[in-house]
């Protein structure tokens, strides 16, 4: 079975990507239930494969341990060390492909090996992108925190999820090198194919981008399947589902839903031009690199 990682900082589509891919497994007359795709959605940064695998308990372990240890257990999820019990297999499409989700930068130990195994982990990887200005104010609703500061864990080379030393996080400890430092981090290795989606090429059309990715993946679909799995995975319809059954996958603490707006350029009325500003001085080369055209930045 091909493994394919579905990359991205925070807030730039993945789950919205994740939905499609389910949806392309739902019978003709079903609709999907946002809560329950088909097969539970790996992360690489989920505790339970880890203990699994390793058979040691991961709250034991420094987040340096825990590391080392990591590129064996998609090494050998990947090689197909699965059965019954494995607590996270990864997402399927009714197909030969395995999906899964990361918010890990693409990061090297001591060794030099790749935390995430490289091509002993993976097949490919796609990365999906979004500008970073309407990253930031949905990072923020998602994080429970303010704009600057998530413009400023945005900046932040050295930023995580779940890297805080005095608590025992659901998940391990994700590095996300900031916003431009995760895409710079897949751009640039060399371990393995990689595939670019963007969260506004999804927008205009979501069917032929998972299109894109079901062929990168070795399992392309028929045009008329991947239009239904778009539509039944469309942003408005997942936001109306959340409101009616909530989303499990959504931060407890977060009042605007995890499904928010998802509109591109939105940021114009969400952002003060300073902050908006001070993205850009941030992640320019990134946003051009990217096709996103800073509206402050001299070119």
């Amino acid at each position: 079975m091909r493994t394919i990682w579905l990359a991205s900082f925070p807030k730039s589509g993945n789950t919205w990507m994740r939905m499609m891919i389910g949806a392309l497994a739902a019978s003709d007359d079903a609709d999907i239930d946002i809560n329950a795709l088909p097969e539970r959605g790996g992360i690489t940064s989920g505790r339970p494969p880890f203990d699994y695998h390793t058979m040691i308990d991961s709250s034991l372990l420094s987040f340096d341990e825990i590391d080392r240890l990591r590129p064996g257990v998609y090494a050998a999820q990947a090689a197909g060390w699965r059965d019954d019990d494995d607590p996270e297999q990864g997402l399927q499409a009714g197909s030969d492909a395995r999906f899964v989700k990361s918010h890990d930068g693409y990061t090297y130990l001591a060794d030099a090996a790749p935390l995430l195994a490289g091509a002993r982990g993976a097949d490919g990887v796609v990365l999906i992108v979004r500008d970073p200005r309407d990253v930031a104010p949905s990072f923020a609703n998602h994080s429970s925190t303010s704009l600057d500061e998530a413009i400023k864990t945005m900046g932040d080379p050295n930023g995580s999820f779940c890297g805080h030393p005095d608590r025992q996080a659901i998940q391990l400890r994700q590095q996300l090198l900031g916003w431009s430092g995760f895409s710079a981090s897949y751009l640039d290795q060399r371990d393995i194919p990689l595939l670019l989606v963007r969260y506004e090429d999804m927008q205009a059309d979501a069917a032929a981008e998972l299109g894109r990715v079901m062929a990168f993946a070795g399992d392309p679909r028929p045009p008329e399947a991947l239009a239904r799995a778009a539509e039944l995975a469309a942003f408005d319809r997942l936001k109306q589902k959340e409101a009616e059954t909530g989303f499990r996958e959504a931060p407890s603490r977060v009042a605007a839903g995890f499904f928010r707006r998802g509109q591109s350029g939105a940021w114009k009325d969400e952002l003060t031009a300073e902050q908006a500003a001070q993205i850009e001085a941030d992640h320019a080369p990134m946003m051009r690199r990217l096709g996103y055209a800073p509206a402050f930045t001299p070119a």
